[in-house]
C-alpha cells in the first residue's frame, strides 16, 4: 500500500465526526445527557471519552497502530486492514464507546521466550482494541504524565532507558556505591484490579472511561480456542498496559521519595542507591513489606539483591568499579548479543552472505543504537572482531573445497602462494577464518560494502 493511499485512510477513516461538532450517538446515549445537564455543567474530567473519540487524537492513535505492526489479535484483522475497516463502522464503534457499552475481544496469548530462561506471556488485543486502548493512553498520558515522579523513566514521552542508566551512574559517582535491585515477581501478571481502578478512580471521574478500562482489564485471554477468564494482571501487548503499570507503581515512587532515596525506575525495574549494605539491607527489608502489603505485589528474593553496581545489571547495562563509574554493558546482554550472531551467521544457514548481510544489519542496527552509548570502546572492539571472524568462517564454508577456494582466494588479489596453502589446509572455518588470506580476502572493507555497520563507528547525526 503507497504512503499517498494510507494517508488518505487515515483521513477517511474518521470523516464522520468531521461533519459535526454534534457526537454521533443514541437519544438513550451520552448525547442526551449532555443535552439535559449542560455541556458546561460537567466537570472536565467528565468529558474524557469525548476527548478520546476527538478526531485528531483517533488520526494519531491509528498512526501510532500501523506503525507499531505487530500481529493479528482473535479476530485475524491485519494492521493494513483497519483504516477500511474504520472507514465503514467507525461511527457505530463511536457511538458504542460514548454510551459505556463498547466490549473488547480477548487477547490472544502469545508466549516469547526471556533471555535469562523463562517465557514471557504477552496479550495481544485485537488491532481495533489496539487503535482504541492508543487513543485512550494518548488522552490519559496528556494529562497524567507530568503528575508521574522525575525518577520514573520508563514509558514517558521523552524519557528513556539511558537517562535512567545515566542517573544510576551518577549516584554512584556520588558515593552510592551499593544498589538495592529488586525484582517485582511477575509484575504485570499480579496487579490487582480493584486496587488499580481505585487508582485511576482517583483521576478520573467519566464513568465510561472508567468501565472501558475495566472491561479491558478483564476481557479475558483465548488459549487453545478456549476463553479464560483474568481477575488480576494487565496484559502485556497492548498500548494502555505500560501507562496502566506506571499509576500503580507512582505509589511506589512517593513512597521512595518521601524516605528521601536515591533511586531510578524504568518500568518494574527499580534500582536503588545507598552508601553501605548495611543500609541496603535495611531498605530491602522495608520496601519488600511496603510492597506487599500496601501494593499487594511479590517481590523476587532470588533474583532481588543487595550488592555493588557492579555486580548487578540494570537495563542491559552495568558500572566499572575502579575511580569514576563508566557504563559498560551487561555480561548477560553481551552473551545475548553473541547468541544472537551465531544464529545469524551460523554457518549451516544455507542463504546468501547478502542475505545474511541484510538480517545482520537489521539486528545491528538496533542494538548499537542502545549498547553503543557504553563508555568501554575495548568491549565493542572485541565483539566486532569477533563478529568480522564469524563472517568469514561462514563464507569461507560457503565458498566449495579445494580449487574453487583456491580461485575464490585468488580472486580477492591474495598472493598464489599462499592461497594454495589456505585452500589445502586440513583446519576448520573457525581457525581459517582468522589466518592472513581470509583477511586479505575479506577486509573489513568488504562487510562495509555489503551495508554492515560498525560497533565501533557511531553514526552520523
Amino acid at each position: 500500500m503507497s504512503d499517498k493511499r494510507q494517508k488518505n485512510q487515515l483521513m477517511l477513516a474518521f470523516t464522520d465526526e468531521s461533519r459535526s461538532e454534534a457526537p454521533m450517538v443514541s437519544a438513550e446515549g451520552t448525547e442526551s445527557v449532555v443535552a439535559k445537564r449542560g455541556t458546561e455543567s460537567l466537570a472536565m474530567g467528565e468529558q474524557l471519552m469525548e476527548e478520546v473519540c476527538e478526531r485528531e487524537n483517533c488520526k494519531q492513535a491509528l498512526a501510532r497502530v500501523k506503525a507499531n505492526k505487530g500481529s493479528a489479535g482473535v479476530d485475524g484483522m491485519t494492521v493494513n486492514e483497519l483504516p477500511e475497516f474504520l472507514k465503514q463502522h467507525w461511527p457505530a464503534i463511536r457511538e458504542q464507546l460514548l454510551s459505556g457499552t463498547y466490549k473488547p475481544e480477548p487477547v490472544k496469548r502469545v508466549e516469547i521466550p526471556k533471555p535469562d530462561g523463562g517465557v514471557r506471556k504477552l496479550g495481544i488485543p485485537t488491532v481495533l482494541d489496539r487503535f482504541i486502548q492508543q487513543a485512550v493512553m494518548q488522552v490519559l498520558q496528556r494529562k497524567w504524565d507530568r503528575t508521574f515522579s522525575d525518577h520514573s523513566y520508563g514509558f514517558r514521552p521523552g524519557r528513556s532507558a539511558h537517562q535512567a542508566v545515566a542517573v544510576a551512574q551518577q549516584y554512584i559517582a556520588a558515593g552510592y556505591r551499593w544498589v538495592v535491585d529488586l525484582d517485582l515477581e511477575k509484575f504485570f501478571d499480579r496487579v490487582n484490579h480493584d486496587r488499580l481502578m481505585a487508582k485511576i478512580a482517583e483521576r478520573v471521574s467519566d464513568k465510561r472511561l472508567l468501565k472501558l478500562i475495566r472491561v479491558f482489564l478483564q476481557a479475558g485471554v483465548m488459549e487453545g480456542g478456549l476463553v479464560n477468564p483474568v481477575d488480576e494482571g494487565t496484559p502485556q501487548g497492548g498500548p494502555l498496559s505500560p501507562l496502566l503499570s506506571n499509576i500503580v507503581l507512582d505509589e511506589f515512587d512517593r513512597e521512595l521519595e518521601q524516605r528521601g532515596l536515591r533511586f531510578a525506575r524504568y518500568a518494574d525495574d527499580s534500582n536503588i542507591y545507598v552508601r553501605s549494605r548495611r543500609a541496603g539491607e535495611r531498605v530491602m527489608e522495608s520496601l519488600t513489606r511496603f510492597i506487599m502489603s500496601k501494593l499487594k505485589l511479590q517481590v523476587n528474593q532470588q533474583k532481588s539483591a543487595v550488592a555493588r553496581p557492579w555486580a548487578r545489571k540494570f537495563l542491559g547495562f552495568s558500572f566499572t568499579s575502579a575511580g569514576t563509574p563508566k557504563r559498560r554493558i551487561a555480561p548477560k546482554a553481551v552473551d545475548r548479543f553473541k547468541e544472537r550472531i551465531r544464529e545469524l551467521t551460523s554457518r549451516n544457514r544455507g542463504v546468501s552472505i547478502e542475505r545474511m548481510a541484510e538480517e545482520l544489519s537489521r539486528y545491528l542496527r538496533g542494538w548499537i543504537g542502545y549498547f553503543g552509548k557504553c563508555e568501554t570502546p575495548s568491549v565493542l572492539a572485541g565483539l566486532e572482531q569477533w563478529l568480522r571472524r564469524r563472517l568469514r568462517s561462514a563464507i569461507w564454508k560457503q565458498w566449495k573445497r579445494g580449487p574453487a577456494r583456491f580461485a575464490e582466494l585468488r580472486r580477492w588479489d591474495v598472493r598464489a602462494d599462499l592461497a594454495a596453502q589456505t585452500a589445502a589446509s586440513a583446519h576448520g572455518p573457525w581457525r581459517l577464518a582468522d589466518s592472513p588470506a581470509l583477511s586479505i580476502a575479506l577486509p573489513n572493507a568488504y562487510f562495509d560494502s555489503l551495508g554492515i555497520p560498525r560497533l565501533t563507528v557511531k553514526p552520523i547525526a
